[in-house]
C-alpha cells in the first residue's frame, strides 16, 4: 500500500503538479533551484524552513504585479487528488497563490491527509478558530469556458509542491 506521500506525488503527477521533497534545511535550497525569477512569498510556518534571501516577503501590490514566482505555505495536502490546502488570511498567501504565473506550495509531510473525507475533518477542526476560508488547489489553473482549455487564465499556470520531509 503505497504511503500518503507516494499518493499524493503521484496524484500531483496526474495534475500536472511536480513534487519535490526536501529535508528541513534544504527547502531554501529546492527553492532557489525552482525561483529563477523574481519570487514574493510568505514565509512558511515550518519552524526549521526558511526561505531563500532572494524571495521577497510580505509582498506589496506592485510586487505582486513584477513577479512570476509565488511561494507560500500550505496548511495541508490531499494525497488522492494531488491538492494543496491554502488558508485566505491576513498573511498574504491567497493574493501570492493566485496572482502569479507559477505556484509553489511548501507542505509538511505529515500534512498529507489520505482523501477529501480526512480533509474536511480537518476543515471541521478549523471552524471557528478564524481560519474557515480555505482554498483547495488542484493543479494549474484551467478553463475552457470559451472552448478551447486555456492554462493560467486565473491564476497560475504552472504549479510544483515542496513537500518537507518529516
Amino acid at each position: 500500500m503505497p504511503t500518503h506521500l507516494e499518493s499524493f506525488e503521484r496524484s500531483s503527477a496526474s495534475v500536472g503538479v511536480e513534487c519535490i521533497s526536501a529535508k528541513p534545511e534544504k527547502v531554501a535550497d529546492a527553492i532557489t533551484d525552482i525561483a529563477t525569477g523574481p519570487t514574493v512569498g510568505v514565509s512558511p510556518e515550518h519552524e526549521d524552513v526558511r526561505l531563500p534571501d532572494t524571495v521577497a516577503v510580505d509582498p506589496t501590490p506592485a510586487e505582486l504585479n513584477r513577479v512570476e514566482i509565488g511561494v507560500t505555505p500550505a496548511s495541508f495536502a490531499v494525497a488522492d487528488c494531488g491538492s494543496v490546502a491554502l488558508l485566505s488570511g491576513d498573511n498574504g498567501s491567497e493574493l501570492v497563490s493566485l496572482y502569479v504565473d507559477h505556484y509553489v506550495a511548501v507542505v509538511d509531510e505529515r500534512d498529507i491527509v489520505p482523501n477529501m473525507e480526512a480533509a474536511f475533518d480537518r476543515f471541521d477542526a478549523m471552524s471557528g478558530t478564524g481560519d474557515d476560508d480555505v482554498i483547495l488547489a488542484t493543479g494549474p489553473s484551467a478553463t475552457a469556458d470559451m472552448g478551447a482549455l486555456v492554462t493560467g487564465a486565473h491564476g497560475p499556470s504552472k504549479g510544483i509542491v515542496v513537500v518537507v520531509e518529516d
